[in-house]
C-alpha cells in the first residue's frame, strides 16, 4: 500500500536536516571538477506549493523552514536554494530532494531518480523528463538501487529517504544499502530515518553499526516527548556512509541551534560517529 504523500509533510523539520545536509554534501562534491552521479531511491515530487490544502492542512513547513529560513546558523547554501525557489520574496514553494540536486547539478553530473507511487512517477516525469542527463524510473527503489550501482560517473551520491509507513521499510533499507555497498564502497549514503517515541531506529542503526561498513555519521535532531505522549514523531535523523570531508564539523556547527529553534526548548542535536574508520 502506498498512501503517503509528502505534499503534507513539505518543509518540515524532518525536510530541513535532510536537505540542509544534502546541500553540504553537493557543496564538497563541487570541491572537485569531476561529474558525478546523483541517485534518489524516493524521489517524491519535484516541488511542493506550500500554500496548497494539502500543506496548509497540516501546517508542517510553519513549523519547519517557514521558523528557521532567516535563522543565523542555517547554512547559506541552502537558504539560497530555498530562495531561488520563491524569487518573489514570499515562502511559496518547497524543493523536493530531485529539485535540490537539481539545482547543484553541473555539465555531466548525471541524476537517477526512482519513485514507486504512480502519481508522485507522472509529477516527476512532467517536471524532471527535460533535465540534463536526467533518468527517471518508476520502481522500487529498495530494490533498484543495488540493481544501478556502480553508476558512471562513478564518483556519487545516494538519498535514501522512504517513507517508513510500513514497518518493513527498516530492514529493506540495511538490505538495500548494503547489497548496493558490496558492489560500489566508495559512494556517499544519505539514509533519512524518523526518531519516533517507540523507536525502530536504533535497531536499523545497530544493525548497520554491526555490518562492517566503516566510516559511518550520524546526525539527528530530537526534543523531548511529552508526559502524556505514547507514540509519534519527536525528530528526524541522517545517516551517512562515507561523509565528505569535515561534514560532521559542518553539521555541529549548525545543527544544536537549530534543534531549538525547530523543536523548543527541548529540542537537541546529536552528532556521532557510529563507526569510524
Amino acid at each position: 500500500m502506498l498512501s503517503y504523500r509528502h505534499a503534507y509533510h513539505a518543509g518540515n523539520h524532518a525536510d530541513v536536516i535532510k536537505h540542509l545536509t544534502m546541500a553540504l554534501i553537493f557543496q564538497s562534491m563541487h570541491k572537485k571538477a569531476k561529474p558525478y552521479s546523483y541517485i534518489d531511491t524516493h524521489s517524491g515530487g519535484v516541488d511542493y506549493d506550500l500554500l496548497s490544502e494539502e500543506a496548509e492542512k497540516t501546517g508542517e513547513a510553519g513549523e519547519g523552514i517557514v521558523r528557521v529560513i532567516d535563522h543565523p546558523a542555517l547554512p547559506e547554501s541552502y537558504r539560497e536554494l530555498i530562495k531561488a525557489y520563491n524569487p518573489s520574496g514570499v515562502l511559496e514553494y518547497y524543493p523536493g530532494s530531485p529539485a535540490i540536486a537539481h539545482h547543484y547539478q553541473r555539465a555531466g553530473d548525471k541524476l537517477q531518480l526512482m519513485e514507486l507511487h504512480n502519481n508522485e512517477t507522472s509529477t516527476l516525469k512532467r517536471k524532471a523528463s527535460r533535465w540534463p542527463d536526467t533518468a527517471i524510473h518508476h520502481r522500487d527503489g529498495f530494490e533498484g538501487l543495488p540493481g544501478i550501482v556502480p553508476p558512471e560517473p562513478r564518483r556519487g551520491v545516494v538519498l535514501m529517504d522512504p517513507s517508513y509507513e510500513i514497518k518493513s521499510d527498516y530492514d529493506k533499507a540495511i538490505k538495500s544499502i548494503s547489497s548496493a555497498y558490496k558492489r560500489w564502497s566508495t559512494g556517499v549514503y544519505a539514509l533519512w530515518y524518523p526518531v519516533l517515541i517507540a523507536d525502530k531506529s536504533q535497531m536499523m542503526l545497530d544493525s548497520f553499526e554491526r555490518s562492517g561498513i566503516r566510516r559511518i555519521l550520524v546526525a539527528e535532531i530530537c526534543r523531548e516527548a511529552q508526559e502524556d505522549e505514547t507514540f509519534g514523531m519527536i525528530g528526524s535523523g541522517m545517516m551517512i556512509i562515507n561523509p565528505p570531508y569535515q561534514l560532521d564539523e559542518e553539521l555541529q556547527q549548525c545543527l544544536p541551534e537549530l534543534a531549538k529553534a525547530l523543536l523548543g526548548e527541548t529540542g537537541v542535536a546529536d552528532i556521532r560517529w557510529l563507526v569510524g574508520e
